[in-house]
């Protein structure tokens, strides 16, 4: 008997679920209960373990929050052990502790050995823990893109190569054909973007602006408009400073400032005090002397010649014409002349570009119609071995005469798509080569196979659903099962040969299987009841073990909803019987 990967789970305010402790059996567990006790929430509470969709609405009324806890047994050195590590969490004794919680406000918090993690992590533990199906699994094997993913993990390297190259040759093909239709079917516009760089260049080119020019013609410009008020102004403060020479008798400042200064030199030598303030007017009569120099050196110089102020503002409106066209100042066009150049070298490289992509195009469509052949052949090899094995799992469920076949087709190119160059035709192909896959079921000798979409009643479904799970089984396995009804429309023989398969995958695998059929649960090795109690106000639910003459009274109410009839309980223990026996 193999150690299941998941031992224990508690179960905190989910739903119906006041308080539970779910122990798992290392072969085969049945969790059973009366419609509406809570069997889903089991199936619920390991799928928020394993990173589910967390909803508010699970958390059970008047409570804070929902929580589960899980126990995994984890070998040392495999894969989940290994991401658990790397996230910091802890691995004790081979055992990862497992939690998740939901507040009644929506909010989630994931942990693994102790740490708080991303409930990412708990999905990626998942992908090689658990494999879970249920009502929704079986209604996605009846979509074709879901029957193709199965085909392709069940056919394994085979597949997973040709696919990888051919996914990274797909991608760089759309990019490519992108580019290239963009600059084909965009030749007129981008050759009109184009023109209007080269116009914009040229001009700027002939006007030649110089990065700050328009600031220093400003300046320029307000100094020539008003070179008559500073001139007199210039003139009239060095009057002030260093005196009019056409009139002596005006005192001017210099000169009292000189005075000062005299008056105090003659006695600094009595008074510190007074020795500073003297250094002090030297200074100043020193620095107005500096000033009335400068502006008598201004007023010399000043430019008041009307024609540069004419040359200025012309200058400025030919500047001002290229802000107002390539950006707010010089420094912002003479930026826009960068890039559009750059542009423009692209825009006039169209055609030397539209020869490099059409020869790349070419190359990978060469090299996707030798891996959409590779991807062929082996989905064609692995579709045979598979629909074999499927069939003769279906013979095991009560269905010998069965034939369950895959049906690989190529599609035609729509008109005006690209294809591929297969069998003669312009072939359609995707992300995933070019081959249409579809399960087809003949459920019945001479009867034509049909998509089971429209060839399988619920029943037969279920039967397909399972064969197919233990097929990978075989070829790519997971530690722990999870069936959630899956058994729904099975009765009679084909219910027992359910519970003997499942119990068989059970020899290799944890299975958990949330059924309401006795025949299913009979097989079990640890048969857990969800039971309800309603008290008048609050309804509790628990899981509680079955064995023994729990298990007969358990049985005897699913077969005949009466715990106590003497023929279902008689019926029971012939159910067990059987299935001890493999009868």
């Amino acid at each position: 008997m193999v150690v299941p990967v998941l031992e224990e789970m508690r179960i905190r305010s989910l739903g119906v679920i006041d308080d539970a402790v779910v122990e798992l059996s290392p072969g085969f567990t049945a969790v059973t209960g009366e419609t509406g006790a809570g069997k889903t929430m089991v199936v619920t509470s390991l799928g928020l373990l394993l990173g589910g969709r967390a909803d508010a609405a699970l958390v059970r009324a008047g409570a804070k929050a929902a929580s589960v806890e899980g126990r995994i047994v984890v070998a040392p050195a495999s894969p989940p052990a290994l991401r658990a590590r790397e996230a910091g969490a802890e691995v004790e004794d081979g055992e990862l502790l497992v939690s998740r919680t939901v507040s009644a406000e929506g909010r989630s918090r994931a942990h693994v050995g102790g740490r708080s993690v991303p409930v990412g992590l708990l999905a990626e533990l998942s992908d090689d823990l658990v494999a879970v199906h249920g009502q929704t699994d079986q209604q996605g094997l009846l979509r074709p893109a879901r029957q193709r993913q199965a085909l392709d993990r069940f056919a394994g390297e085979a597949v997973s190569a040709p696919l990888a190259a051919w996914t990274e040759a797909y991608r760089r093909l759309r990019k490519v054909s992108s580019e290239l239709d963009e600059i084909t079917t965009l030749a007129r516009e981008r050759a009109q973007e184009a023109d209007m760089l080269r116009f914009g260049l040229e001009e700027i080119s002939a006007a030649g602006p110089q990065a700050g020019e328009d600031a220093e013609l400003a300046a320029e410009a307000e100094r020539l408009g008003h070179a008559e008020a500073l001139a007199s102004a210039a003139t009239t403060a060095h009057g002030a400073l260093a005196g009019d020479p056409a009139d002596p008798e005006i005192v001017d400042a210099g000169a009292l400032v000189s005075a000062a200064h005299r008056a105090l030199e003659a006695v600094r030598a009595h008074d510190p005090a007074l020795a500073a303030l003297a250094d002090r007017l030297g200074e100043v009569s020193i620095l107005m002397g500096d000033v009335a120099g400068e502006l008598a050196g201004y007023a010399d110089n000043l430019d008041a010649d009307p024609l540069r102020l004419a040359a200025v503002e012309e200058r400025r409106a030919a500047l001002t014409q290229l802000t107002r066209k390539y950006g707010e100042d010089i420094s912002a066009v003479l930026s826009w002349a960068e890039v559009s150049a750059a542009r423009l070298t692209e825009l006039e490289g169209d055609d030397e570009r539209i020869g490099e992509l059409t020869a790349e195009r070419d190359a990978l469509l060469a090299e996707l119609t030798v891996l959409a052949q590779q991807l062929t052949d082996a989905r064609t090899d692995a579709a045979k071995r598979f629909a074999d094995a499927v069939t003769e799992e279906l013979s095991e469920l009560a269905m010998p005469h069965a034939r369950v076949t895959f049906a690989l087709r190529r599609g035609d190119a729509a008109e005006g798509t690209e294809g591929l160059q297969l069998d003669g035709r312009d072939v359609a192909f995707g992300p995933h080569g070019t081959d249409e896959v579809e399960l087809l079921l003949a459920p019945h000798p001479g009867s034509r196979p049909r998509p089971i979409a429209k060839g399988a009643s619920g029943g037969e479904l279920s039967r397909v659903m399972l064969a197919v799970e233990v097929v990978f089984a075989g070829s790519d396995p997971v530690p722990t099962y999870l069936f959630d009804e899956v058994d729904a429309g099975v009765g009679g023989k084909a219910a027992v040969e359910v519970g003997r398969r499942l119990a068989r995958l059970a020899r290799s695998a944890q299975v958990v299987v949330v059924t309401h059929l006795p025949q299913v649960a009979a097989f079990a090795d640890r048969h857990l009841v969800v039971e309800k109690t309603d008290d008048g106000s609050v309804t509790h639910s628990g899981v509680k073990a079955m064995e023994g003459e729990d298990r007969v009274r358990e049985l005897s109410r699913m077969l005949a909803g009466q715990e106590d009839s003497q023929l279902a309980r008689a019926h029971a223990e012939e159910l067990l019987e059987a299935a001890r026996t493999g009868t």
